[in-house]
């Protein structure tokens, strides 16, 4: 499960200078015209010590980029490469964020403090370095419903409007500028892998295979050291890629330089969640192919996950990495389960059943009859409570079939004891609400639309998590 904030004491850490300057490029940030607080993570500036931060030094911190207390002196863009919609591309790396700082949380965790929208690096090409306004907004409200939904997440610390005014070829310009921080477990991404293997740099594919192994996964690494790394990273990418089926939620552009090597889903542009269970949907309007589509996120983090594979054979036998690759889909097909009974509050029965109950929500569901946020609301603890407006799709024949095979199954503790399953709606997160959010904001500069729909998903999160 995702992990949960606790409180804890201020650690900084500054293990990516143990990798050395192969990966990195020290950078200065932008001197923004102005900075102005909108959106301040308390709960997870307190996970890693910073709650105590007065406004003066939050700005001075996260807009300024002053440095942490002993941490690292100097922002570092990280270099990378990676496929972007499967066409190999050497000329990327952080071009409009860096790491700013890492620190530990209570469990020990080394987690980083990476932002987006901080200023041109030598990997900007012929980008501004900067991030729209919407485009944070956006980010806070991913964040924070993939969070509530139990999806392993980049967590939105904050976000600080620039007062610049940016050009956009996508969208309304002039648009508002900002800059935002993010809490994560690591910015090493698949890309980092495939670099060092494009310039054939085994000496530094090593260092990185133990960096990884020590800091994220709690080993020691050895011979088989890069074969037990991919075994991690197949095992949390399926993961991630189930929980994405399970919340509805389309990322929009899954390369290879988005694919951390924790797994954690992280750098959100044209995320939607799907109202429907519709394999096709896609979040970006440039995917003309479909190959980020709803149903086809599996498959696209599993043709990353064997970019990885084939970095690592820079120093590790092939031989060695395959059987991680090929477990996968049985890994996904587990992890989907445990997702869908998570969110339907329910506990296994077996392999088999639980197989054809998942069988039986997909085709129903794919009618397209209900939406996918009110079937589970409806269902939650396995057990319809009514009445909704999908009352007469529910007696259709195939979700009349999942009724029956829901009965034989029973609540996990605590399913239903919240007060928001008694609410007459579902909270949920689709475009429509997303845009009118924004507009409040753009057009009145009036944030409440926004501070109440974090309040209604943190409130959803409380309840999905008490069982």
């Amino acid at each position: 499960m995702p992990h949960r904030p606790q409180p804890s004491s201020y650690t900084p850490a500054t293990a990516i200078l143990a990798l050395g300057d192969a990966f990195y490029d020290p950078v200065a940030p932008a001197d923004f015209p102005r900075t102005i607080l909108r959106f301040r993570n308390q709960r997870w500036a307190e996970a890693v010590g910073l709650g105590d931060l007065d406004a003066q030094a939050w700005l001075a911190h996260f807009g300024r980029f002053a440095p942490l207390p002993d941490n690292l002196p100097q922002p570092l863009a990280l270099r990378y490469h990676g496929h972007q919609f499967r066409v190999y591309n050497p000329d990327i790396g952080d071009g409009r964020g860096f790491l700013f700082a890492q620190l530990r949380d209570a469990p020990g965790r080394l987690l980083d403090l990476g932002t987006k929208g901080s200023g041109q690096t030598p990997y900007s090409r012929f980008g501004d370095g900067r991030l729209t306004l919407k485009g944070g907004v956006r980010e806070v409200l991913a964040t924070e419903m993939l969070e509530a939904l139990g999806v392993e997440t980049s967590k939105t610390l904050s976000l600080i409007e620039t007062g610049e005014a940016l050009d956009r070829n996508d969208e309304p310009s002039p648009t508002r500028a900002a800059v935002l921080v993010r809490l994560q477990h690591s910015h090493i991404r698949i890309g980092t892998f495939q670099r060092l293997a494009h310039f054939g740099l085994e000496d530094e594919m090593r260092t990185l295979v133990d960096y990884c192994l020590r800091e994220y996964y709690g080993e020691e690494s050895g011979e088989d050291g890069s074969a037990r790394l991919l075994a991690h990273v197949v095992g949390k990418t399926a993961a991630l890629a189930a929980s994405y089926i399970a919340a509805g939620f389309v990322h929009g552009v899954l390369n290879s330089d988005n694919i951390a090597i924790t797994a954690e889903s992280f750098d959100y542009g044209p995320w939607r969640w799907t109202p429907f269970w519709d394999g096709f949907f896609t979040a970006a309007y440039f995917d003309h192919a479909g190959l980020y589509s709803f149903g086809r996120q599996p498959e696209a983090i599993h043709w990353d996950v064997v970019q990885l594979a084939r970095a690592l054979t820079l120093v590790a036998d092939a031989d060695a990495l395959t059987p991680s690759i090929e477990q996968f889909p049985a890994l996904f097909q587990a992890a989907l389960t445990a997702s869908l009974f998570a969110r339907l509050g329910i506990a296994a029965k077996g392999e088999e059943s639980d197989a054809r109950l998942l069988v039986a929500i997909e085709t129903a569901l794919a009618q397209k009859t209900v939406e996918i946020d009110r079937f589970f609301f409806d269902w939650r603890g396995g057990r319809r409570r009514g009445p909704s407006p999908a009352d007469e799709a529910y007696r259709d024949e195939l979700f009349v079939a999942v009724a029956d095979l829901l009965r034989g199954y029973s609540p996990v503790p605590g399913a239903t004891d919240h007060p928001y399953w008694s609410d007459a709606a579902p909270c949920s997160m689709h475009i429509n609400e997303v845009e009118a959010i924004w507009s409040r904001i753009d057009e009145a500069d009036d944030w409440s639309a926004l501070e109440a729909k974090v309040a209604a998903v943190r409130r959803m999160g409380e309840a999905l998590a008490t069982s």
